[in-house]
């Protein structure tokens, strides 16, 4: 063959060569639909990505992600649904967006009574629902159960939030676990009669409350306390209140947890399954515990100092789906004994 006829035979290969288009290569990602705020978990997610190379995206919202998941069906680019409570991991199962995980290391790394026995969910971090007493006001030792709320001598002295709030519901619900529907009842109609205001605000309004005079018993959520507590502007609140342990003597305190959900969708499953793994591993723990105050789930990790001055505790090892179970039941009782009203 002529070598100048070679020579333009190949550089016309070359130029087909480099006019067609390359296919990308797929960076590694997983999707990621979150209801806990971006400032605790970029940390994290920023971490699992520099351990693994794999990016994670996310969508925050406050409210809706179950329900988007719904619409979205099978063609979701959601890999994983984060949420912060109990109720909403049990509202990812009812929904039917939730996928089975058998895994052997969240096995190994969560708690039993802290995930699904079918393996729908998994908890990731813990938070103790607490009753912070006024230092000034009430006498040590007057609190020492949810059922003290309930004293007459705490008349007008009380402050929660909305008794349809998730945590108070599920507050609720454990008591009728425990104890039955009507002993919740009472329960519930007993500190109604003791508020000293309608039920409203956050966890952290209610500690403000008590620090401005206006109540001088409330129960809120433990990372809370730590939250404020690293706030210079809330430390006073936090230094106007004592922190109590409910139920040392009995069930223990009430437990809930923040969790996570695989979803049916999953188009990123063997990265969604690691990510899982990483959530449930030491150095997530950690991270969460120092950046929200939270109680680690997996045991061997130990919480921040701060929450670690607080002193160990008796914890409900109430099953979180036994809870989860008499969701629907808490809530009609608040209306029921009209607690908000």
């Amino acid at each position: 063959m002529n070598p100048s006829l070679s020579t333009s035979l190949a550089l016309a290969g070359l130029a087909l060569v480099l006019a067609c288009p390359v296919p990308a290569i797929a960076a590694a990602e997983v999707n990621v639909y979150s209801y806990r705020q971006p400032f605790l978990t970029d940390p994290v997610f920023d971490a699992f990505t520099d351990e693994t190379g794999i990016r994670v995206n996310t969508v925050f919202a406050k409210e809706g992600l179950i329900e988007r998941l719904e619409n979205e069906g099978i063609n979701s680019p959601a890999d994983l649904v984060l949420v912060a409570n109990v109720g909403n991991l049990a509202a990812a199962v009812e929904s039917g967006i939730a996928q089975q995980v058998e895994d052997e290391v969240l096995i190994r790394n969560i708690p039993e009574s802290y995930r699904d026995p079918d393996g729908r969910w998994f908890g990731l971090t813990s938070r103790a629902r607490l009753i912070v007493t006024s230092k000034e006001r009430v006498t040590p030792g007057l609190v020492e159960t949810y059922a003290d709320l309930t004293r007459p001598e705490l008349q007008g002295r009380v402050c929660t939030r909305s008794g349809k709030h998730p945590y108070m519901v599920e507050l609720i619900a454990s008591m009728i676990a425990h104890d039955g529907e009507a002993s919740a009842q009472a329960w519930l109609d007993g500190v109604k009669k003791n508020l000293a205001r309608k039920p409203q605000g956050n966890d952290r309004a209610q500690v403000k409350a008590i620090a401005q005079g206006e109540c001088d018993v409330a129960v809120i959520n433990s990372y809370y306390m730590g939250a404020m507590m690293s706030d210079p502007e809330q430390l006073p609140w936090a230094d106007s209140v004592d922190v109590v342990f409910p139920d040392q003597q009995g069930y223990g305190t009430h437990m809930n947890i923040s969790g996570v959900v695989l979803t049916k969708a999953s188009p990123n499953r063997e990265n969604a399954i690691s990510l899982l793994e990483f959530l449930a591993g030491d150095t997530a723990q950690s991270l969460y515990a120092e950046l929200n105050h939270e109680y680690p789930i997996k045991v061997d990790v130990k919480p921040s100092a701060l929450v670690a001055s607080w002193g160990d505790f008796r914890k409900d090892e109430l099953p979180l789906n036994e809870i989860a179970k008499h969701r629907a039941t808490a809530s009609r009782l608040v209306d029921t004994v009209d607690y908000d009203g």
